[in-house]
């Protein structure tokens, strides 16, 4: 059933390297490197996965794609969140490390923090929004951290942080608006294509951009004409809007089953997405519930909604995937076994 295993830019210009970076100075060349020089490091503190990559003859026949799944849900603390954490953390001064990090997520980025900060002996603070899943505050929790709840908005969540840099001097780890973070998230891509060279396409889910950043310096460096293409929901779809307007455009109340996607893009991630991906296309909630049903059903493995948005994408013709050769970024694998979107509350 499954085993290890462009199009050309329409309407707009090859982008240039000063278009990565909005009001400052080209930095795209250090942010390669940033992503080459994480190999070494993202691995052995925290003994990191090199996560295998699956092939499914049954989706690759409902879409009519060459399907290669790179399995992050497999990876440390369950998603692909370690990576920056990890190279993040790696790259702390003595100085800076002793003070302690702190951050704010809805959880796989605390829960990697968690981790990284406790590989490394030093303390983490993480704020989470209360509606935070459950199963992700467990798992933060265990790494050791210590958990301060907020109010479900951006707002409150970098109040909070605030709060903490104030008290302890903490370094803020940023879930995705840091470029150690984006190159630490740009080797998963970067392990894809070592592994399949002659990829097409590469697509990944969009919330803040840490990922797509990371997955479009490392995929342009092995290929400048391989295609890009993020995947979010039509609840939080910033940058979909942005992405056609050429202007940041944030959503008040980003909404969808795919938390892990309800997060802004910066200026830092927005201005890579604009010189280095190819396209932003949205689905539905259904459409996310449907494909993330299909992975379980043939892949045989546990994803949660975020995960699901690309193959989504594929299967509702939100771009043409049909007769391409397409790796997909599979993110995490926290999801609440007894709250999957497709059973009913009996009540």
């Amino acid at each position: 059933m499954w085993k290890k295993e462009g199009e050309e830019r329409k309407g707009r210009g090859q982008a240039t390297l000063s278009d990565v970076a909005v009001g400052e100075p080209d930095r795209t060349p250090a942010r390669l490197a940033r992503v080459d020089n994480s190999f070494a490091i993202v691995a052995p503190r925290c003994a990191l996965h090199r996560t295998p990559i699956l092939t499914c003859r049954t989706l690759d026949s409902l879409t009519g794609a060459t399907l290669f799944f790179k399995c992050e849900n497999f990876q440390k603390t369950g998603s692909f969140k370690a990576r920056g954490a990890s190279n993040a953390v790696a790259r702390l001064s003595p100085e800076a490390a002793a003070k302690g990090v702190v951050t704010h997520s809805s959880g796989n980025h605390g829960a990697a923090l968690a981790m990284a900060a406790q590989a490394h002996g030093i303390a983490a603070t993480i704020i989470m929004p209360r509606t935070a899943p459950a199963v992700k505050k467990a798992a933060t929790a265990a790494y050791g951290a210590t958990i301060i709840e907020c109010e479900p908005t951006f707002a409150a969540r970098e109040a909070a942080c605030a709060r903490v840099i104030a008290d302890t001097g903490a370094t803020l780890v940023h879930p995705f608006d840091n470029d150690d973070v984006i190159a630490g998230q740009g080797t998963a891509a970067a392990e894809l294509l070592a592994d399949i060279p002659d990829l097409t396409v590469i697509t990944v889910p969009l919330g803040g951009g840490g990922l797509l950043a990371g997955t479009a310096l490392a995929a342009k460096a092995h290929n400048p004409a391989i295609r890009v293409i993020a995947a979010e929901p039509e609840g939080a779809a910033d940058g979909a809007r942005g992405f056609a307007s050429g202007l940041r455009e944030p959503m008040p109340n980003p909404k969808s089953i795919a938390d892990g996607l309800l997060g802004q893009m910066s200026e830092r991630t927005f201005a890579i997405m604009r010189a280095h991906v190819d396209a932003v296309v949205t689905v539905s909630e259904a459409s996310i519930i449907h494909a993330m049903r299909l992975i379980f059903m043939h892949m045989k493995i546990v994803i949660e909604p975020s995960c699901a948005v690309p193959l989504a994408a594929i299967l509702s013709n939100a771009w043409e995937a049909r007769g391409q050769r397409v790796g997909i970024i599979l993110t995490g694998g926290n999801v609440d076994l007894d709250r999957l979107p497709w059973i009913k509350d009996p009540a």
